[in-house]
C-alpha cells in the first residue's frame, strides 16, 4: 500500500490506456450485515447511494488531456446522502394592526423557520356561549385555506415578500372586519413537514379583541385569557406571547401589550423565539479508480465529505466478507492511527476551497471492498441505514484478468467488456427479462396466444406485486415524526424522490378483458353520483326524494350513489355522529333508507354509506365537566378519546393524524374501538344493504387502521377525503403539485390500495388553469396528468365540487360558468368521475348525461391511458385510449389525420369531443 497527498496528481497514471465509450451503469441497491467495530448508530437517515461509471473517452499516449485521475477513465463514483437533524432556532411573530379602515383590525401571523406551515384557526363571536371555535365569515378567509367542517379554517403560510436572501419567513394576513363581530382568534401552528402541532401548554392561542364579553345577563364574564406560555411539540416551554398579567406590566420587557382606555385593542407586536429540529442534507463521496503503477493495479480512492466540523474517517478492507474488517498493510495516510487492530482512523483534511474535507487512500488490488464510517466533532458517528459504508471494488469493467493487465501495461486499445462479467450483470438481465415479459404479454402475436383468464391474472398479480413492493420500499424509509404505539413511522418524501405506484393493470383493462370487481376500488368503469348537498336535511325527507328519482338516475348513465351520514347527529347534516347504530337522522328514518338502497339496487345502482370514523359527539360529561362519555351501544369511556386533543381530555394515545377540534377524535389504536367499528360497518352493510363507503376525514387517522376496516366489511367501493392545501407561492398556485399528491397517494397506499381518495389535486389545478386560461398546468414535468390520476389512476376520485366546496357552503366553488369544462376533462380521463347533485339536476343536466353516454359507449374507465397532444396557454388536447379525443380551452385542436378517422361527437362553451371510427 501506498500513500498521496489528499488532492490527488496526474502523475499517478503513469501509462494512459484508450477505451471504447460506453454508457454509465447505475447502482443496484444492496445491503450488508453490521461490521465488528459496534459503533452507534448516528440520528441520521441515508438515501440509497448513487453510482456512475464515467464516460471513457478514447485517448492515445501522444495527446492526452491534463486531468483529475478520479476523472480519468473507469472512474467510479458512490455518492451516499446524509440527512441528519440539527436544532434551528427562530421566531414567530404575532402582530396586530389597524386595517383599512379603522374598526377593522389586520392579523399577521410569521414564522421565521423553514417548513410547511400551516395556521388552524377559528373565531369566537361577541353573543357565542359555550363554543370557542367557529369558522369565520367568508370575507375573512384568506385564498388557499381549507374549511375544517364548520368549526375551523387551514390557511397555509406563504413565503414573504420581506424574506432576506438566505433567509426564509412565511407569514399569513387576516383581515378582521368589525362589522362580524369577532371577540377573539384561536389558533394553533403547524408543521406539515413533521407532523408538529405548536401549541399553548397543550391549548390554543388567543388573540383577545375585546377586554370582555357578555353574551347576556345571565352569563358570566369571559375575561381575555393571558400569559400564553408557547409550546412547540416537546421542546419545552418558550416565552410569553399576544398579553402579560398585571404583576408582568412593572418588569422590563422588549414587548408589551400597550394599556387601551377602550375595549378594542390598539394593536401589539410580538417575537417568540422557537426551536425546531430541521433536516440537514450533506453527502459523502468515495471515488475509486483503477490505476496501472510499478508493474501492478492499484485501486485509488477519493473520500470527501460536506460535513462541517472535524471528521474522522473509521476504515477498513475485507476480502470477501464486509463483515471481516481488515487493515491493509503501511504505509498509511497523513493523521491515520490505529484502532484495536481492526481499523483505521484518518483524519480529513480541510478542502482547498472551504467547502468540506477529503483525504485519498491507496491500495493494493487484492481487496475487494473497501468498508467505513464517519465520526464528526468526536461525538456523532454516520452509518448507512444502521450499518456500515461499504464500496465495491470489483471493476464492473473485467481489470482483474492477467491479459488485461498486459494489454494495459502496453496501452493497447480494449475491447468493451460484455454484460455478463460486469458487477451488475444479474440485475440487469433481470430488468432486461422484465421488459421482455411485459413486451411479450403485450404483443399482439402472444394476446392472442394467452387466453384472457390467463392475461387477466398475469396483470392483476404484476399489479398486486407493485402495491405491496411499494409498501415495503416506503416502509423501510426512516422517519423523524413523532412515533405513536399504535401505527408505524410516518415517512416524509421529498417531491423530488417521489416513489409512485405503477399503474401496471392499465394494460389488462386496454386489452378490453371482462371487467372483475376488486374489493374497495370496483370494476373500474364506475360513474358516481353525489346524491345530496348541504341543505338536504332541511326537508327531513331526503330518502323519499332521491327513491322518486332513483331510475332517472340510472337512465343518466350512474351506477353508484354517495349518500348522507345515516346517524344521529348534534348537526344536522349528520358529520357530528352521537350514537352510531341510531340511523333515525335528518334525512329520514331507518325504514326509508333501507326501501332507498333497495330501490337503488333495484335500477342498477351500487350505494356508497357517508362514514364519519374520526371523530364522535359525546352523551356525558366527565367529572371535569368535558364531553367525551360516550352512550348507545358503543359506550366507550374517554379511553376511546385520543389524548392530544387539547379540548377532550381523552386518556387514549396520541393521535395518528391531525385534528378536528369540533368533537372528540377517536383513538383508533384501542383494540376495542376497532374492534367495535368494524362490526358497525359490517352490520350497516348487512342491515341497510351498503355496498361500500366513502369516508369522511381520513386526515385525521392512519389509513392502515382504514384496510383494517375495509378488510373487514369488504365494500365494493370506497373513497376517502383526505382534503389539505395545495402548494402555492405568493397566493399563485404552484406548477408542480407533486407533494400534494404525494399526500394523497400515500394515505391510499398506507391502506394497501383497499380504498381510492378523492383527487383534490386535479381539482386544484383544474381551478388554476380555468381562472385565469392557463391550461399548460394539465400536463406535469413528465408529460402526465398532474393529479392522482397521473400517477394511481385506479384509486383516484376526481370530482369538481360537493357539498362542502359548493352548494350554500361555497368553501372552495369551482370557478363560476365552467363547470362543464370540468366535466369534459373527468369524464374523458382515467379514474372514478362523482358529479355533483347540484350539476344534474341543473342547466347542466343534458351535457353531463351526453358525456357520460360517450364514456360509456367508448369503454373509458379508471385505468385509461391519456396522450397529452397539447398543453399550452389556451388549450389543453388529448387523446384517450385512442377512441377518444378531447380538447378545453378556447384555442384550436384538431384530432391528428391518419389512420383513425375522427368526427365531432359533442360540443360546448370551450370544449369539443371527438370519437374515433
Amino acid at each position: 500500500m501506498s500513500t498521496v497527498p489528499s488532492e490527488p496528481l496526474l502523475h499517478l497514471c503513469s501509462r494512459k490506456p484508450s477505451f471504447h465509450s460506453h454508457k454509465p451503469i447505475p447502482l443496484r441497491p444492496f445491503y450488508l450485515p453490521t461490521c465488528s467495530s459496534n459503533l452507534n448508530d448516528a440520528s441520521v437517515i441515508f438515501h440509497q447511494p448513487r453510482r456512475t461509471l464515467s464516460p471513457v473517452h478514447a485517448v492515445s499516449l501522444t495527446d492526452t488531456p491534463t486531468l483529475h485521475p478520479l476523472q480519468c477513465p473507469q472512474t467510479i463514483t458512490n455518492t451516499f446522502e446524509i440527512d441528519r437533524t440539527q436544532m434551528a432556532v427562530g421566531k414567530i411573530f404575532v402582530r396586530l394592526d389597524h386595517g383599512k379602515d379603522l374598526k377593522d383590525r389586520e392579523l399577521t401571523v410569521c414564522c421565521s423557520l423553514p417548513g410547511k406551515w400551516i395556521l388552524h384557526w377559528g373565531v369566537t363571536h361577541v353573543d357565542d356561549v359555550g363554543r370557542e371555535w367557529d369558522q369565520p365569515p367568508l370575507d375573512m378567509i384568506p385564498p388557499g385555506s381549507v374549511p375544517i367542517k364548520d368549526c375551523a379554517i387551514e390557511t397555509p403560510l406563504k413565503k414573504s415578500a420581506l424574506s432576506a436572501e438566505g433567509d426564509t419567513l412565511h407569514e399569513v394576513r387576516i383581515d378582521l372586519k368589525a362589522k362580524f363581530g369577532i371577540s377573539a382568534i384561536h389558533f394553533v401552528l403547524k408543521d406539515e413537514e413533521t407532523g408538529d402541532w405548536y401549541k399553548n401548554k397543550s391549548r390554543d392561542f388567543v388573540v383577545s379583541l375585546v377586554d370582555c364579553i357578555r353574551a347576556d345577563s345571565d352569563a358570566s364574564i369571559i375575561e381575555p385569557k393571558r400569559g400564553f406560555d408557547f409550546w412547540p411539540g416537546n421542546l419545552g416551554q418558550i416565552s410569553k406571547i399576544f398579553s402579560k398579567s398585571k404583576a408582568d406590566e412593572n418588569e422590563s420587557s422588549e414587548s408589551r401589550v400597550p394599556e387601551r382606555e377602550s375595549n378594542q385593542p390598539d394593536g401589539f407586536y410580538e417575537e417568540v423565539y422557537v426551536t425546531k429540529k430541521v433536516l440537514i442534507s450533506n453527502y459523502v463521496t468515495v471515488s475509486t479508480k483503477k490505476c496501472f503503477e510499478s508493474g501492478a493495479v492499484k485501486d485509488i480512492l477519493y473520500v470527501e465529505t460536506d460535513l462541517p466540523g472535524d471528521v474522522v474517517l473509521h476504515w477498513g478492507v475485507c476480502r470477501d466478507d464486509p463483515k471481516r474488517w481488515e487493515v491493509p498493510g503501511s504505509p498509511y495516510p497523513p493523521g491515520t492511527v490505529p484502532f484495536k487492530d481492526t481499523a483505521l482512523r484518518t483524519q480529513l483534511w480541510p478542502r482547498h476551497d472551504g467547502k468540506g474535507s477529503s483525504a485519498q487512500i491507496t491500495l493494493e488490488e487484492e481487496f475487494s471492498g473497501f468498508v467505513f464510517v464517519l465520526k464528526q466533532n468526536k461525538d456523532t458517528w454516520f452509518k448507512y441505514l444502521g450499518n456500515d459504508f461499504y464500496v465495491s471494488l470489483t471493476s464492473p469493467i473485467k481489470l482483474l484478468n492477467s491479459s488485461y493487465k498486459e494489454d494495459l501495461s502496453e496501452g493497447v486499445q480494449i475491447e468493451k467488456p460484455s454484460q455478463e462479467n460486469s458487477f451488475f450483470a444479474f440485475t440487469d438481465t433481470v430488468a432486461y427479462e422484465m421488459r421482455n415479459l411485459v413486451s411479450d404479454n403485450s404483443s399482439e402475436k402472444n394476446q392472442k396466444k394467452k387466453s384472457k383468464k390467463v392475461q387477466q391474472s398475469i396483470f392483476e398479480e404484476i399489479e398486486r406485486l407493485a402495491a405491496e413492493a411499494y409498501n415495503i420500499f416506503r416502509s423501510s424509509i426512516p422517519s423523524f415524526s413523532k412515533p405513536t404505539t399504535a401505527k408505524p413511522e410516518a415517512t416524509n418524501v421529498e417531491p423530488e424522490t417521489t416513489i409512485v405506484v405503477p399503474e401496471a393493470s392499465a394494460e389488462s383493462e386496454a386489452l378490453s378483458l371482462e371487467p372483475k370487481i376488486f374489493s374497495g376500488t370496483g370494476t373500474g368503469h364506475e360513474i358516481l353520483c353525489q346524491g345530496f348537498n348541504w341543505e338536504s336535511n332541511v326537508s327531513g325527507r331526503w330518502y323519499m326524494k332521491l327513491k322518486e328519482i332513483a331510475s332517472e338516475l340510472a337512465s343518466i348513465g350512474f351506477t353508484v350513489v354517495w349518500l348522507p351520514p345515516p346517524t344521529e347527529s348534534v348537526s344536522p347534516e349528520g358529520y357530528m355522529p352521537k350514537d352510531l347504530y341510531n340511523l333515525n337522522s335528518r334525512y329520514g328514518n331507518i325504514d326509508e333508507l333501507k326501501d332507498l338502497v333497495k330501490r337503488f339496487h333495484e335500477v342498477g345502482i351500487k350505494v356508497l354509506g357517508d362514514a364519519v370514523l374520526n371523530h364522535r359527539c359525546a352523551h356525558y360529561q366527565n367529572e371535569n365537566g368535558v364531553w367525551n362519555i360516550f352512550g348507545g351501544c358503543l359506550d366507550w369511556d374517554d379511553r376511546a378519546v385520543v389524548s392530544d386533543d387539547p379540548h377532550f381530555q381523552g386518556r387514549g394515545n396520541t393521535s395518528s393524524g391531525d385534528s378536528f377540534h369540533a368533537a372528540p377524535n377517536i383513538d383508533h389504536s384501542q383494540e376495542f374501538v376497532r374492534k367495535d367499528l368494524k362490526e358497525w360497518l359490517c352490520w350497516l352493510r348487512k342491515e341497510i344493504g351498503y355496498d361500500g363507503w366513502r369516508l369522511d376525514f381520513v386526515r385525521g387517522f392512519w389509513g392502515g387502521y382504514v384496510k383494517e376496516y375495509m378488510e373487514a366489511s369488504e365494500p365494493y367501493f370506497s373513497v376517502g377525503e383526505y382534503w389539505d392545501s395545495l402548494s402555492y407561492r405568493n397566493d399563485e398556485t404552484d406548477y408542480n403539485q407533486d407533494a400534494h399528491r404525494q399526500r394523497i397517494v400515500d394515505w391510499i397506499n398506507a391502506t394497501n390500495g383497499t380504498s381510492g381518495a378523492f383527487d383534490v389535486t386535479t381539482k386544484g389545478i383544474l381551478h388554476a388553469a380555468l381562472e385565469k386560461c392557463e391550461y399548460w398546468r394539465l400536463s406535469d414535468e413528465k408529460g402526465k396528468p398532474p393529479g392522482v390520476i397521473g400517477w394511481w389512476p385506479s384509486r383516484a376520485v376526481t370530482f369538481i365540487e360537493n357539498h362542502d366546496t359548493g352548494s350554500t357552503q361555497g368553501h372552495w366553488r369551482f370557478p363560476s360558468g365552467k363547470e362543464m369544462i370540468g366535466y369534459a376533462y373527468i369524464l374523458t380521463h382515467p379514474g372514478t368521475p362523482s358529479i355533483f347533485y347540484d350539476h344534474i339536476f341543473s342547466r347542466y343536466k343534458t351535457e353531463i348525461a351526453s358525456l357520460i353516454s360517450l364514456r360509456r359507449r367508448n369503454g373509458i374507465h379508471c385505468r385509461s391511458t391519456v396522450q397529452i397532444s397539447k398543453a399550452e396557454r389556451d388549450v389543453y388536447a388529448a387523446i384517450i385510449d385512442e377512441k377518444v379525443a378531447m380538447k378545453i380551452g378556447p384555442g384550436r385542436f384538431e384530432p391528428p389525420s391518419g389512420s383513425l378517422k375522427w368526427s365531432l361527437a359533442i360540443e360546448g362553451k370551450d370544449y369539443a369531443i371527438w370519437e374515433a371510427s
